[in-house]
């Protein structure tokens, strides 16, 4: 058997300020509250005490935003997800915002280590109203200590109800994920692969979802960065996906993409996590 956590987040708004209660079960839980913006906003550092997954252990996360209340989640490191005999790990985070509420859920890195078994499950309802941006960033192996993706699977799955779904299967036994991993059709022969959305629970107007893929398209350091684009498959959601050899690239990219989006969606400051700067 497996480490199995749970991590329950509530929000709500309380006059001007967003309170949050949370409850757990297990090892993963909150470790700081933040207002670094002022009481309407909560910053949420979720950690992880044994710091990876490996096979047979599940994490599952809960979160619900309510009317105009704003969260933030973030984590002070990568999820890693470490090579198993042969059960599976699991990460399930599913989230609801209601009407006015807005959450951004911004972890660090996913690193699949070469030989994990695993799923990375997230799923966000969106009520009409209201609006999120979140990210996921996923490393496959240590390609800088000459450690591919060279055996194991990952599966990632990334759902906007009714708006958009993603499900990928890398199974690097597979010669077809091979190619894929090879192909400029592809992973084109990189190791990370980046993917970023902004959505919300009510269509934008055409001029919303230009201002909001122009502010994707802006400022992508293109040698540090080779492939990189944004599209809005829906009236509700616009997407950024971009591929690198590093997360460190990618890293900053999404940073600013985040920055440019709180502009244009929320007329916010870039006010980062503080725990991004440690």
């Amino acid at each position: 058997m497996g480490w199995l956590g749970h991590l329950d987040l509530t929000y709500r708004r309380d006059g001007g300020r967003t309170v949050a209660h949370d409850r757990h079960d297990g090892p993963m839980r909150v470790l700081a509250a933040l207002y670094p913006e002022g009481p309407g906003i909560c910053h949420h550092v979720l950690v992880h005490p044994p710091g990876g997954l490996v096979g047979g252990d599940e994490l599952q996360l809960r979160v619900r935003v309510g009317p105009q209340a704003h969260a933030l989640l973030t984590t002070p490191g990568a999820t890693r997800f470490y090579r198993s005999a042969g059960a599976e790990a699991l990460q399930d985070v599913q989230a609801t915002v209601a009407a006015g509420g807005r959450l951004e859920w911004l972890p660090l890195e996913t690193i699949a280590y070469s030989g994990t078994r695993a799923v990375n499950r997230q799923r966000f309802e969106l009520e009409a109203g209201a609006q999120m941006m979140g990210w996921d960033l996923l490393a496959l192996g240590l390609p800088a200590a000459g450690q591919g993706f060279e055996r194991g699977s990952f599966e990632q799955h990334l759902e906007l109800p009714g708006v958009w779904l993603e499900r990928g299967l890398l199974d690097a036994g597979q010669p077809l994920t091979q190619r894929l991993l090879a192909s400029p059709l592809g992973w084109d022969g990189q190791s990370v692969l980046a993917t970023m959305w902004c959505a919300s629970g009510t269509p934008w107007s055409s001029a919303e979802r230009q201002a909001l893929l122009d502010a994707a398209r802006e400022g992508w350091p293109e040698q540090a960065v080779p492939r990189a684009g944004a599209t809005s498959p829906d009236a509700r959601v616009v997407v950024v996906r971009a591929l690198a050899d590093r997360s460190e690239p990618l890293w900053q990219a999404l940073q600013g993409v985040r920055a440019r989006w709180r502009r244009v969606l929320w007329d916010g400051a870039d006010v980062a996590p503080r725990v991004w700067r440690t």
